[in-house]
């Protein structure tokens, strides 16, 4: 992570208060379009935890720790610039090991560009790590 300071700059955005998954990953949208230097998602979950590792793998953002405010905890997210856009898939659509080209096509502007976040039975991935081992899932959320 970058020193405190960066944080405490003005060049952050704290989205705070936002509840579904889809708004903490419009905000992180947001504050990627704008040019903010990080942002804080609040409050805490498993599944944006899981989110928020897969783009970091992926090489989307630069890093992301877990603050623990004695509530439901929030995430300080380091952004670099690097996400076009973002988004929650609702519904959940199930895909087998086979079929994530249809839905490559579907939430992503080309072929092998961006990735999407598939929920498995091996835990949250990226589309390209289930293909890989040969497993389906369901379609939770893309960043290209």
């Amino acid at each position: 992570m970058r020193s405190p300071a960066i944080w405490d700059s003005g060049s952050t955005a704290n989205y705070g208060r936002q509840r579904s998954t889809g708004q903490r990953a419009s905000g992180i949208d947001n504050a990627e379009s704008v040019g903010h230097l990080g942002i804080t998602v609040q409050p805490a979950s498993n599944t944006i935890g899981s989110i928020l590792e897969v783009f970091y793998d992926r090489g989307y953002i630069d890093g992301f720790e877990f603050v623990d405010n004695g509530k439901a905890g929030e995430f300080e997210v380091e952004l670099k610039g690097a996400i076009n856009e973002c988004g929650i898939v609702k519904p959940r659509y199930s895909v087998g090991a086979d079929g994530y080209e249809k839905w490559e096509k579907r939430f992503l502007p080309a072929r092998d560009y961006g990735s999407l976040i598939v929920t498995t039975s091996h835990g949250v991935m990226s589309h390209y790590e289930a293909r890989e081992q040969g497993i389906g899932g369901q379609v939770i959320a893309y960043v290209y």
